[in-house]
């Protein structure tokens, strides 16, 4: 009899909701981790001691009906405001102000760019639908859909045209057609690239960086970000309390060496220290190129397999900055409107397309931007307990960083990067430096040694048209090419319904491995 019936690699969000699936049906599951926490690049933790960041994801995506209720995800609670985020372009421009409420949002857009704008934004979010349709973007349950499925549910052919550009177009052949005023809009049209490119290692006029405007922006709901009180990793100890409640085991600090194989089916796992425990299915929530290239034997991965997951592009251009701060930033001028309530919890600074771009080229050719797009957060501004009393915790996401050279290269880079980081803060917020009292900066490799996400790309496989859709894996494999062996599933955010903290491809995941099992 082996040791237990499901054996799940990783506690992050997605190998936590599988866990906790299995164990609620009654299976006896150990969920291993190698870190002493939970929720991997999901996960709230002190990097500077009295602060707590959330370590990599940041933002809960609009989560399934049927995911959310069975997760209890209400039980967490949300932190609300009134704004979403203070977003501003090239030095000397006006912010603009993006706020939860739909209609006040549309209002602000008239009055500071008009009403073209206004239609502008309304017409890219309709261009958006049939893409994400397409993706079964907040589908449960259902495999990736082929090419020729995707385009046929387009129901007229403004909305197949939709599918082709985001397929095979840039976010600009949508964002120029509908918002072309250049100056007027620059914010607009900068704040619509960033989102599109920034889980990519495309230009924002590079073609195949559109279908991520889909996927970001073509979500039921009208909130595009939610907050959780204890950061987002407080979800995932949400999800890990249901499973021990449900019966299940986890082990931290527990290393997985190899999943172990007969030959065509799944026997269990050996752990770094030499240990093996027996399982007939085994659940990976680890990027499915680890899962096929470091964690099986090579005997059992065809070469086709082999070459696939070897042509999956890792390369996650961007930097991580953490600040632990005695302050505020004070915003002066134009910017001071940034101070007002808990504005400062979020601020998104972005270059025109254009520069954007010129970015792009520049990171190639191992270049760091003069004047990086960035967003900022300071979450404690509304949860203060992620901070000591009167300071505060901050966190930047800046692209384009060059993911060439070695590590000491990218480590010296990185710091220049974060240098033009605060510089560019401090031209809105001359006290920014002054409040600094200490720095992390993480290139994206970094994520590589945390986590195990290969080049630090935290999607396990970037958010471009050659890895959506039926080029991305399901819980058993692609629908050309299953999983190699019996009783492997694969559930990280590199799976079908991924990235993001979506939920869906653990929850997936859960339920294959749970028919496998009845079957």
């Amino acid at each position: 009899m082996a040791d237990f019936d499901a054996i799940v690699i990783g506690a992050g969000h997605n190998g936590l909701t599988a866990a906790t699936l299995m164990a609620r049906d009654g299976m006896r599951v150990l969920l291993l981790e190698k870190n002493q926490f939970v929720g991997g690049m999901a996960a709230t933790t002190e990097v500077i001691r009295g602060y707590r960041f959330e370590i990599a994801g940041s933002v809960l995506f609009p989560v399934p009906d049927e995911i959310w209720n069975t997760l209890r995800l209400d039980e967490c609670e949300s932190l609300e405001s009134d704004v979403m985020s203070v977003n501003v372009g090239l030095p000397d421009s006006a912010p603009m102000i993006f706020y939860a409420d739909p209609e006040q949002l549309m209002n602000h857009i008239m009055e500071t760019n008009g009403m073209d704008a206004v239609m502008g934004m309304a017409e890219i979010a309709g261009w958006c639908a049939a893409p994400a349709r397409a993706l079964g973007r907040n589908e449960v349950g259902l495999p990736p859909r082929s090419l020729d499925e995707m385009f046929a549910t387009a129901t007229n052919e403004k909305e197949r045209d939709a599918i082709r550009t985001a397929l095979f177009g840039s976010v600009m052949d949508v964002v120029d057609r509908y918002l072309p005023e250049r100056e007027r809009d620059a914010v607009l049209r900068g704040m619509l690239a960033f989102l599109s490119v920034n889980s990519t290692y495309r230009g924002p006029y590079t073609p195949g960086s559109a279908l991520c405007l889909a996927f970001a922006m073509g979500s039921s709901g009208t909130k595009m970000i939610s907050k959780i009180k204890g950061g987002i990793g407080a979800l995932c100890e949400h999800v890990r309390d249901l499973f021990l409640e449900s019966g299940g085991e986890l082990r931290l600090h527990a290393k997985v060496e190899e999943i172990l194989t007969d030959g065509k089916q799944v026997t269990g796992v050996r752990l770094t220290d030499g240990e093996v425990i027996g399982a007939p299915i085994v659940v990976s929530n680890l990027d499915p190129s680890l899962t096929f290239a470091k964690f099986l034997d090579p005997a059992v991965v065809p070469d086709d397999l082999r070459t696939r997951i070897e042509g999956i592009d890792h390369r996650a251009s961007y930097v991580q900055i953490h600040f632990a701060l005695d302050g505020l930033p004070e915003f002066e001028g134009k910017y001071a409107v940034a101070n007002e309530g808990t504005r400062r919890a979020n601020l998104g600074v972005f270059s025109p397309p254009e520069q954007m771009q010129r970015d792009y080229e520049g990171c190639l050719r191992g270049e760091v931007p003069e004047m990086p797009s960035f967003g900022l957060q300071i979450p404690s501004v509304l949860d203060p307990d992620l901070a000591p009393p009167g300071k505060h915790a901050a966190s930047a996401y800046a692209f384009y960083f060059p993911v060439t050279g070695t590590r000491e290269e990218q480590n010296r880079l990185a710091d220049v990067m974060a240098d033009r980081v605060i510089a560019r803060v401090a031209q809105m917020a001359p006290n920014f430096p002054d409040i600094i009292d200490r720095r992390v900066v993480y290139p994206s490799y970094t994520f590589e040694l945390m986590f195990g996400a290969p080049g630090g790309d935290f999607c396990h496989g970037l958010l471009q048209p050659e890895m959506m859709g039926p080029f991305r894996p399901g819980p058993t494999g692609w629908p050309d090419r299953p999983v190699p062996v019996d009783g492997l599933f694969l559930s990280s955010t590199g799976c079908h319904g991924g990235p993001g903290v979506t939920f869906i491809p653990g929850y997936n995941a859960g339920v294959a491995a749970i028919g496998s099992f009845h079957a």
